[in-house]
């Protein structure tokens, strides 16, 4: 696999206190990976900065080959990188099938003459939001749920709805806030599936997520940051039980954390 997403030296500040301090990290295309650290490390700010949502101080962001940064997050959008966000941005009201059909619109060639005469560019495009809503529902495992009204939908299918509405236009990656953060622990595990289940389909994905559990199930590799730098990155398995990533996370100095896996061993 190669490097989809490179990140190199970002670098992000208020009023004097590093949020991020020179972090670089890569993301392959078809992987998932995880971007993880205790409260304050700069993982919500590293995602805003990559996709356009906050401004960076320095450092740069490539997307497949394309330099993305300090590029507005319409653009960077445009370009094959979207995101989801801690809090479900959803139309309640209107069914799953509409909410995907919106995120579509957004992308699609289509003009608001060619809606007004239907042309055959509006129903090509239809047929094509269609097809991949259909694709999606099914993969996320909410078929059922595809002609109703998302306001009726649980936290954590609600999560999976703006997933899919984010993945309409084909993205080359997508990135997510936090997906599983407020959701009920017996959904936990089906928005672990249908991620897995989406990236077996050559979906890619980059996670920021507090659930170290849920993270270290999922992904293929986990970057850890702590106080706005990079303190590790690896296999999710090795980073679990890297004493200094329980000492960021638990407190513990790499003496006290290494006794305690040896203990636990």
């Amino acid at each position: 696999m190669s490097a989809l997403l490179e990140v190199g030296d970002l670098r992000k500040a208020y009023a004097g206190v590093h949020a991020l301090d020179g972090v670089s990290f890569a993301v392959e295309a078809g992987s998932i990976t995880g971007l993880i650290g205790p409260n304050g490390s700069g993982k919500s700010t590293a995602i805003d900065c990559i996709s356009g949502f906050q401004k960076r101080d320095g450092g740069r962001v490539v997307l497949d080959g394309l330099d993305i940064s300090g590029r507005p997050a319409h653009h960077i959008a445009r370009a094959g990188l979207m995101r989801t966000f801690q809090t479900v941005r959803i139309y309640e009201r209107l069914s799953l099938r509409d909410n995907l059909a919106i995120a579509a619109q957004q992308f699609d060639a289509a003009t608001w003459i060619d809606e007004f005469l239907r042309t055959r560019r509006y129903r090509t495009a239809v047929e094509q939001a269609e097809a991949r809503a259909r694709e999606l529902v099914e993969l996320i495992g909410l078929q059922r749920y595809y002609e109703v009204e998302t306001g009726i939908l649980s936290y954590g299918q609600k999560k999976l709805v703006a997933l899919a509405a984010a993945l309409m236009p084909h993205p080359k990656i997508v990135l997510l806030d936090e997906p599983v953060a407020g959701v009920n622990p017996s959904r936990i595990r089906e928005i672990e599936v249908a991620l897995a289940t989406l990236n077996r389909a050559g979906e890619t994905f980059l996670i920021v997520e507090h659930n170290v559990e849920f993270i270290t199930n999922l992904c293929h590799r986990v970057i850890v940051l702590d106080q706005g730098r990079k303190l590790a990155e690896g296999p999710a398995r090795e980073i679990h039980g890297d004493p200094r990533v329980l000492e960021a996370y638990l407190g513990m100095t790499p003496e006290m954390a290494a006794a305690e896996m040896r203990g636990a061993a």
